[in-house]
């Protein structure tokens, strides 16, 4: 779109029934999301919700849109479900998971 100075684009169903129209600011704005948004988000829909009992113990970084994760949590299993939940925040893109297993008790 930019290479061709196109502004917007038409959106067709199946049989090219136009339902739409798509701008450049459209496709961009999840890009535009600010680090410290993202970190909210994160924290919120990921360390919250999957490590209620540890989510002191994570750290949550934004970086240019690259989220860091670290810190020890109780439940090892979910830690590979916390990077793809985090991946899939819009305007992330790319999660570096430095999570680990807390010692047992």
């Amino acid at each position: 779109m930019a290479e061709h100075r196109v502004k917007r684009l038409p959106v067709v169903d199946a049989d090219g029934t136009l339902v739409g129209i798509v701008s450049r600011a459209d496709l961009l704005e999840v890009f535009l999301r600010s680090d410290d948004d993202l970190v909210s988000e994160i924290r919120r829909e990921v360390v919250d919700r999957l490590f209620p009992l540890s989510r002191k113990a994570v750290k949550v970084t934004v970086t240019q849109g690259v989220a860091t994760l670290t810190g020890e949590v109780r439940d090892e299993h979910l830690i590979p479900l916390a990077e793809r939940t985090a991946r899939a925040v819009e305007g992330v893109v790319d999660v570096r998971c430095r999570l680990r297993a807390s010692a047992p008790d």
